[in-house]
């Protein structure tokens, strides 16, 4: 079989992390030195190059799955940026800490506090707790300040979609939190960087890192500052934080139809980017299809197709 070098490093530790990265998404990775006749896991002690070799046919997919984690130091150099020093992180979010070890409870996954078992530094689950409810608060003080026409159930609506584990994946991702994470060994090797729920968890953690280091201001500024982006599509959009699904289903009984039915009909792309498609059917007949990233989103969406297409059409008979 073919095989195509898509990495090369001297360091065996970057090289055993950007393995378990392409493994995670079902890549076959053969890893080798330039020093004769020895073949990895042994390491090389920086004293040969280390390559990494995939099949011909999935080295291109091998290596945007690496360049999306490279990142650029302060030379201009693109450099993977697995396990980087939590400076560069300090530089994305633009907050120094006084006290750096609450920046490495923030990053500790309790899989790697687990596996050191020293104690010495513990997991993020007690900050992420913490930073849950500062998040909440501090969402809830700008819902309340710029939005004070919406009503109490669109605030709490737009406040859950804000603070959505895929709301805040995707803030995590937009810094480059999955990078500097510190994973224990089997949370590497199942793609635990890339994973929502632990991008979100950390995210939060971060959140209260910053508040017990600099306080309230300060860790305000930055979910104002990342997710910025959110909040302006609030402003822009009247439907920001609808629940489709509950709309469509008030819609259908005020006219006296059914309750629609949602069914997963396929899935699209690769699996580390896989879109679900689903079918929503009222009275039986198909009356949309939407895709999203989850069977929930797909569903919403669905229900947005079909809420649209049901209140402008009229060849729908809705009284029957």
């Amino acid at each position: 079989m073919p095989l195509a070098v898509i990495f090369r490093t001297h360091s065996d530790v970057e090289a055993s992390v950007v393995r378990s990265l392409l493994e995670s998404h079902g890549l076959q990775v053969l890893t080798s030195s330039a020093i004769p006749h020895s073949i990895l896991p042994l390491t090389v002690d920086g004293l040969g190059e280390v390559r990494l070799s995939v099949p011909e046919e999935d080295a291109e997919e091998a290596v945007r799955l690496i360049d999306s984690y490279r990142t650029t130091d302060d030379e201009g150099r693109r450099v993977v940026a697995f396990g980087a020093d939590a400076a560069g992180l300090e530089r994305r979010i633009d907050y120094r800490f006084r006290d750096s070890e609450l920046l490495d409870q923030a990053l500790t996954h309790t899989s790697r506090a687990h596996e050191e078992g020293s104690g010495a530094t513990p997991d993020n689950e007690s900050l992420e707790f913490l930073g849950d409810a500062i998040l909440g608060f501090l969402v809830a003080d700008v819902l309340f300040r710029e939005f004070p026409d919406f009503d109490e159930g669109r605030k709490s609506k737009t406040k859950a979609a804000l603070v959505s584990t895929t709301a805040l994946a995707r803030a995590a991702e937009r810094i480059g939190l999955g990078t500097y994470l510190r994973l224990g060994r089997g949370e590497e090797k199942t793609g635990g960087r890339r994973k929502q729920a632990l991008l979100a968890d950390a995210f939060e953690a971060l959140i209260a890192a910053i508040y017990l280091d600099g306080g309230i201001e300060h860790a305000r500024a930055f979910v104002e500052r990342e997710l910025a982006g959110p909040f302006a599509e609030v402003r822009q959009s009247e439907s920001f934080g609808q629940d489709f699904k509950s709309a469509l289903q008030e819609f259908l009984q005020s006219h006296g139809v059914p309750l629609p039915e949602y069914g997963q009909v396929g899935t699209v792309g690769p699996d580390h980017r896989k879109q679900f498609e689903v079918e929503v059917r009222v009275s039986g007949d198909a009356v949309a299809r939407g895709t999203g990233p989850s069977k929930k989103e797909a569903e919403q969406e669905a229900a947005r197709l079909a809420l649209e297409r049901l209140q402008q059409d009229d060849r729908f008979n809705l009284s029957r």
